[in-house]
């Protein structure tokens, strides 16, 4: 569980918004984009990573009070979760099923012709 930054109200994780305040939570309504704010005397790109490289393309930069791109200039690259991609057999199946009926056509085809 997590607290609402501005009410210190206990939410759920994936709460768009808070239920007792109505503070927006997440960036642009999607429970997965996480949505950093910052303190109320302080901006987020005083510490961000983008900021500091010069990387960073936001438009209230810098002057940032949200942001959905902001990584701490001390969080180190390799603690981000990397996406790992799995084979799921019956989801190539589902994606693949066209080309493996025209395939199996193909094939069964051949097969008839050089019966004869």
């Amino acid at each position: 569980m997590s607290t609402c930054p501005r009410c210190q109200q206990v939410v759920e994780p994936q709460a768009i918004a808070c239920p007792f305040c109505k503070m927006e939570l997440k960036a642009h309504g999607h429970p997965g984009i996480e949505l950093h704010r910052a303190t109320k005397d302080s901006y987020l790109c005083d510490t961000c990573t983008y900021h500091a490289d010069d990387s960073c393309n936001f438009d209230k930069r810098p002057y940032a009070k949200d942001c959905t791109l902001y990584r701490h200039v001390d969080t180190p690259i390799a603690a981000t979760p990397s996406y790992k991609p799995s084979f799921n057999l019956k989801t190539w199946f589902r994606r693949n099923t066209t080309w493996l009926l025209l395939g199996l056509l193909i094939a069964i085809s051949i097969f008839i012709a050089l019966g004869r």
